[in-house]
């Protein structure tokens, strides 16, 4: 069943972009800063020291799952 918190595209989207910067992350203060929060929230990204967004084991996961559909 599925018991996870709905992902809006835009924050998907933003998920995949977050996976394809890699050690990069990627900086607050652009458009997809609102879904990049709410990513963080959901333990999906976290907040690095110096700004930048960087993808969480979870949010790996969940970009295999929803993002590229693999089980």
């Amino acid at each position: 069943m599925w018991n996870q918190p709905y992902l809006e595209t835009c924050c998907r989207s933003a998920l995949h972009r977050l996976h394809l910067a890699g050690d990069a992350g990627r900086p607050a203060g652009l458009k997809d800063g609102p879904c990049l929060e709410r990513l963080r929230r959901m333990s999906l990204s976290r907040r690095r020291t110096d700004g930048r967004f960087a993808i969480t084991p979870e949010g790996e996961q969940r970009h295999a799952s929803e993002v590229l559909g693999r089980k």
